[in-house]
């Protein structure tokens, strides 16, 4: 008698390990499948200042139109000193930084939107957008205004057009 019932309880464990094998197998198999067949959307990239090229944008302040000729080496240089001794703790040539990299800065902003940013920054972020979407793009860190004149102004301008 004691045979038959270790039989039968040996026969009802393998009896039941199967089923629960099984189970686990096809839960298994369904959650492959769903989840394979299911699409994912891509995630939607923010869009940054680098983004909204807009050389229409004249910005906000005194700068209301620049003539550009040819470059002026003289003017570029005085403007690479301005630049070496007021901007290099934020912004680097060619790497983002603290601020944006200047180089190919006239590509994407106006000559007197670049101007009106250097002459007055806290005007140009309260009522420009770009300048507003660089303030949140750099992580709050508003730039400076370093009291820089507009004939420095002009020579940054020039020295950014050398990059």
């Amino acid at each position: 008698m004691r045979k038959y019932v270790f039989i039968l309880l040996f026969a009802g464990l393998l009896s039941s390990c199967g089923n629960s094998e099984e189970k686990k197998s096809k839960s298994v198999t369904i959650g492959t499948q769903s989840t394979a067949t299911t699409p994912k959307e891509a995630p939607k990239k923010a869009l940054t200042a680098n983004d909204m090229i807009d050389m229409n944008n004249k910005g906000v302040g005194v700068i209301k139109s620049v003539t550009l000729d040819e470059i002026d080496p003289t003017l570029a240089a005085k403007g690479e000193e301005v630049f070496n001794a007021n901007c290099t703790a934020c912004h680097k040539i060619d790497r983002k930084f603290i601020g944006p990299a200047m180089e190919g800065v006239v590509d994407r902003r106006a000559p007197e939107w670049i101007m009106n940013m250097i002459l007055d920054p806290e005007l140009m972020v309260k009522e420009d957008p770009i300048a507003r979407q660089l303030l949140m793009d750099y992580n709050g860190s508003p730039m400076a205004n370093q009291g820089i004149s507009e004939e420095d102004a002009r020579a940054l301008l020039e020295y950014f057009r050398t990059l």
